[in-house]
């Protein structure tokens, strides 16, 4: 297993995310603990020492479980990460509580990483919130020894993630993101590690593969990737782009069985970045991804003086477009939590003033109005 050097330490480069393990019965709160247990013993055999969890993923049992499972190595043969909450705006005064039951669910006296949890559009005024003590508590926390390194995960805008780190760039030491080919310009992938460099914050990476979505491409996505790397898997190209980038340091997958893991861990026995002629036909791969699924607005904003109701057309438009993209998920529904309710999708009367200004020609009170069906279910 490759291995990356983080401030001394040495990471493997595939880390196990524990939010999509074996469940009994397609039930998402029944880990099926004999069967992640038999993943943690091939990763741990295979250098695969770093998990990540939350107090959230499979309603509350992956804390519980990794506990258990990881309690019969010894506690310095692996890197133990969690998260605090806040997706949840009721937890935003428990930190203290969550913080001391994290560590009895999981059997351990120490985190060796913790994050903010996903920092976003409906948390972040929360999160700045110093009256919560969240961050006072953290830091206090890392000074006893019980987090070793202190970070965020975010599935949330650049200006979010500029603003986050304004208020406590100087204290984090790394940042989970979503980052794969897909995001690298969809969800502005790119701009947000240039961002995070500028801060010399190194990057930690989830969803690589889309949740799923890029072990998937049709044939006719996956042909000039497969003529370029014959012996490669569609799933090890998401992987070999992560590879090209100098400022990823580990790289969770949340894999569900063995035959995942092997895969994995067979792609990362080896670092096989990406060519430049290899790099420029996966990004005209993607842009053809992109082109089918999502509309094609570019922010121009000819749009937003012309609406009645004064809605942020270009921003509900891209939440559409990344709802569209993922056949749903928790993104889209999750930024709108922020919104006013005169301010939602929902606020569109249909009027079509926009329409008749976008330049790209648009059926925006078409696509508003899909949205709000999507999102109802």
């Amino acid at each position: 297993m490759n291995q990356k050097n983080f401030k001394g330490l040495e990471l493997p480069a595939l880390g196990m995310g524990t939010m999509r393990l074996p469940v009994v019965e397609g039930d998402d709160s029944r880990i099926d603990e004999r069967a992640a247990a038999e993943m943690v013993a091939l990763a741990m055999e295979n250098g695969v020492n770093y998990y990540d969890t939350a107090w959230g993923y499979h309603g509350g049992q992956s804390e519980l479980v990794m506990g258990r499972i990881l309690n019969a190595y010894p506690r310095n043969s692996y890197y133990l990460a969690t998260k605090f909450p806040g997706y949840d705006l009721a937890n935003m005064d428990k930190v203290e509580a969550i913080f001391e039951e994290q560590l009895k669910k999981c059997q351990t006296s120490y985190f060796d990483f913790y994050l903010f949890h996903n920092v976003c559009e409906m948390n972040i005024d929360a999160y700045l919130d110093e009256s919560h003590g969240i961050h006072r508590y953290l830091m206090a926390q890392k000074a006893a020894g019980r987090i070793r390194h202190l970070g965020f995960s975010t599935h949330g805008s650049l200006e979010v993630i500029r603003r986050f780190l304004e208020a406590y760039g100087g204290d984090m030491e790394f940042c989970q993101l979503q980052l794969n080919y897909l995001d690298w310009t969809f969800q502005d992938g790119k701009a947000k590690v240039e961002l995070l460099r500028e801060w010399n914050i190194p990057v930690w990476v989830m969803e690589p593969l889309r949740g799923g979505q890029l072990a998937r491409i049709t044939p006719e996505e996956a042909a000039p990737l497969t003529a370029l790397r014959p012996g490669e898997t569609v799933s090890s190209w998401a992987f070999r782009f992560l590879q090209s980038l100098p400022d990823v340091v580990v790289t969770l997958s949340g894999m569900s069985n063995l035959s995942q893991l092997k895969e994995n861990i067979a792609t990362f026995g080896e670092e096989k970045p990406l060519t430049p002629q290899e790099w420029e036909a996966l990004m005209e791969v993607t842009q053809g991804m992109l082109g089918k699924n999502v509309l094609p607005c570019t922010a121009c904003r000819y749009c937003v003086s012309h609406c009645p109701q004064g809605l942020d057309i270009p921003t509900l438009l891209a939440l559409y477009n990344e709802h569209r993209l993922s056949g749903g998920g928790f993104i889209a529904p999750m930024a709108l939590m922020a919104y006013p309710e005169e301010k939602k999708p929902s606020a569109c009367i249909a009027c079509r003033s926009c329409e008749a200004v976008c330049p790209q020609q648009i059926k925006i009170s078409q696509g508003l109005a899909d949205f709000c069906k999507s999102l109802a279910g």
